[in-house]
This record gives C-alpha cells, sequence and structure tokens, in this order.
C-alpha cells in the first residue's frame, strides 16, 4: 500500500541564506558531514577516503547536464523559453542528440500564454545558422517542440551554442561561464539530465584516483538521466498523492556482477545513483517472474511486499541479461523512496542536503531513519551549506 504520511512532517526551516549561490572555489573544499551507526563528526571532503571502508563499492551517476534553456524572442519582442526535458522524436536521448537536420523534444515553456499562435520562432546560432523552434502539440504541463537549424551541425552542438545550463531556480540567479563547468561532475560523460547529480559535484581528480590507488575501493558507473521534476517540492498533503516523474537509465553487466560478489559495503554517490540502483531489486523480481525488466512504478516497492533476498533478485536480473546477450540494461524508474521503505542494495549514501519537503528528503529519511532530524539540525548549526552546490554528507547507518 501507498506510504500514508504527511508531508509536513518531513520540513525543516532553511533560512535563505544558508542556501549556496555559488561552488566553493575548489570542489573538494567543502564541508562534509559524517553519519556514522548513529554518531556525528565534521570534516572537509578531502576526508572521505579515510572514511570509507576499504571494503566499499562506490557507485557514481555519470550522467552529463544538457544546456536546455533556450531563449527566443518574438517578433513582438515577448522572450519564450523553452526546457527541453527529453526527447520524442527520435526517443533516443543519443540518436536525438545525433540528429542534423530536425528533431522534437518535449519541453516546459516559459511565457506560454504568448505563444498562443503557433508562431515560429527563431533564433540564430553560431555563424549566423539559424535555428526554428514550432510547436507541435500541447500537453497538461508541456509541450512537444520540433526543432530545425541550418548547417551541418547535430542538435547536441545546436544545444551547445543556442542554449544554457539550466542551474536550480533557487539558486536565484542567471547561469554563468563557471557552472558550465560547475555544474557538471569531473567524470560527467553521457549527455541527458536537466539537473546535475548534485552529490558528485565534490569528487576531483585527485580524491578519485586516492580511492583506488591508497584504499582499493572499486569504482563503477550507471548512467541515469535526472529530470526535472528531481528537485521539485511534493506539493500534496500526503505522499501518496504525490506524483513522482520517470527517468531512464542503464547499468551495465559489469556492475550487476558487482553486487553480487563484491561482499562489501555499496554505496551509491547521490540519491540518483541510490534510486537507480534500489530499482535493480525490483526489475529482478520481474525478471523472476518471467516480465521483461523495463520499468519500476512509483508505488511497487509498496504494492509488492516480497520474500526474495537482494541476491536472489539480483541473480536473477543477471540471469535475464546472460540470456538475451545483453551487455547493458536499460529501463527506467519512477520509484518513490519513502518511509517506512527499507533498502534493499544500497547501505552507505553520499548526498547533499536537500530541500524540505522534497522526495529527496523522504529518501534521506527512509535512509537512515527518524536521526535524519539531528543530521539536519547539527548541518544547520554548523554552518553547512545547503542544496546543489552546498556541502556533503556520508551517511552509514
Amino acid at each position: 500500500m501507498k506510504p500514508d504520511i504527511f508531508i509536513a512532517d518531513y520540513t525543516y526551516t532553511l533560512p535563505d541564506e544558508r542556501i549556496a549561490r555559488y561552488p566553493e572555489a575548489e570542489r573538494d573544499q567543502s564541508k562534509l558531514l559524517c553519519y556514522r551507526g548513529g554518531s556525528i563528526t565534521q570534516h572537509r571532503f578531502t576526508a572521505l577516503p579515510d572514511l570509507l571502508p576499504d571494503d566499499t563499492l562506490l557507485i557514481f551517476n555519470n550522467t552529463r547536464v544538457i544546456s536546455a534553456r533556450m531563449l527566443f524572442r518574438k517578433a513582438s519582442g515577448a522572450l519564450i523559453e523553452l526546457f527541453c526535458l527529453e526527447p520524442v522524436l527520435p526517443a533516443n536521448f543519443e540518436q536525438s542528440f545525433g540528429s542534423t537536420e530536425s528533431c522534437v523534444w518535449k519541453c516546459t515553456v516559459g511565457n506560454l500564454k504568448r505563444w498562443k499562435d503557433n508562431s515560429l520562432l527563431q533564433k540564430e546560432i553560431a555563424g549566423g545558422q539559424l535555428l526554428t523552434a514550432e510547436m507541435t502539440s500541447k500537453q497538461d504541463d508541456s509541450v512537444h517542440v520540433r526543432f530545425r537549424w541550418t548547417g551541418a551541425l547535430s542538435f547536441a552542438q545546436v544545444m551547445e551554442a543556442a542554449g544554457a545550463i539550466p542551474i536550480p531556480p533557487y539558486l536565484k540567479r542567471e547561469a554563468d561561464a563557471q557552472d558550465a563547468v560547475r555544474y557538471q561532475t569531473v567524470y560527467a560523460q553521457y549527455k541527458g539530465s536537466v539537473a546535475a547529480p548534485t552529490a558528485g559535484l565534490h569528487f576531483t581528480k585527485n580524491i578519485l584516483n586516492q580511492l583506488v590507488e591508497r584504499k582499493k575501493i572499486q569504482l563503477s558507473e550507471v548512467t541515469l538521466h535526472v529530470g526535472a521534476g528531481t528537485f521539485r517540492p511534493v506539493k500534496t498533503a500526503t505522499v501518496g498523492e504525490h506524483v513522482m516523474h520517470s527517468e531512464p537509465f542503464s547499468v551495465s553487466r559489469r556492475v550487476v556482477e558487482q553486487l553480487l560478489t563484491h561482499g562489501g559495503q555499496t554505496i551509491a554517490v547521490g540519491t540518483t545513483s541510490a534510486r537507480m540502483l534500489e530499482s535493480l531489486y525490483f526489475l529482478g523480481l520481474q525478471c523472476a517472474d518471467g516480465e521483461n525488466p523495463t520499468q519500476v512504478t512509483q508505488w511497487t516497492p509498496y504494492e509488492h511486499i516480497r520474500s526474495e533476498t537482494p541476491q536472489q533478485a539480483i541473480e536473477a536480473l543477471l540471469g535475464y541479461m546472460d540470456k538475451n546477450g545483453l551487455d547493458t540494461l536499460h529501463a527506467a524508474t519512477q520509484i518513490l523512496l519513502a518511509p517506512p521503505y527499507r533498502f534493499k542494495i544500497v547501505n552507505g549514501l553520499i548526498t547533499n542536503f536537500h530541500q524540505p519537503q522534497s522526495t529527496l528528503l523522504l529518501l534521506i529519511a527512509a535512509f537512515v531513519g527518524k536521526p535524519w532530524r539531528s543530521i539536519y539540525d547539527y548541518a544547520l548549526s554548523h554552518d553547512f551549506r545547503f542544496l546543489s552546490y552546498g556541502d556533503s554528507s556520508l551517511l552509514l547507518p
């Protein structure tokens, strides 16, 4: 059954001045709160290699943020903002980014009331080439937009030329040149996110090297393209009324094998990695039932209580991949992790400090239990910086 909890019970007072508007000058100089078995200590992020157990499997989300925010000006002077959410035609991210003449994307529109006539929006991009946007259909909260452009550019290049990095609105500023670098992780590879997996923003090449060379920690990567709904506060009175967004992800056979064999702690870097890893358990149950593992819905963890162990579920998933000759599994998840959910795969989490009354805070509450409030009280009373560009925490309950 759906979790019967009031979102008002998962709130706290976040003073505006505690929201980090800009990143620290150096990625790894942010503060790091360590919660281990009930006790809290404070460090710099550079201490992470010494705080992690030697037998850790650390899993990162290697998605890359796209320049999804495009501004067009109508002949009347009205400014129209298109926020690209996900590709429609072609629907595959890689194929859409490789398109060379046109493609269709699902977008939200700023100042939509001034685009009632569905007129063609135009703007010049690199070298005087022309980019046009045409609304092809309208949904409740978004539209489908066909982009066309001149010149031998891919749509990925068009986005870089015409768009801007979509930093969160709570930063209350426009994106600048610094954000193009600092709102990406140092290991970002595959384009597709409209929001950064912010827990990874603290990592540097030096720290990654220390983890491998000095601590012999296993590092692995998955890809989940973060959607715009990830950081949206819950606006319904109860969690059961909230509708989660769906996000596509991919995981390699190697990672699935590591989950089965490494024998130590599995620590997710960020809530996006945690959501994806927990989804694998339920995809494994689908495989055990002879189904194709394609989608984990929002309420799956609460409506399908099963006795299979995580090992049994992962074995079933690996068996499905072997049977179908898959080196990479592509699926999607709408999973909402909230109390009283008990984590199946992840037993450690690196994450930032999240907004009040958000699904991300619900995930933290499910992961550490009632001490979530003590953790946030400590962070507030010890001058930690909050949200996307804020400080970090290592949670080992």
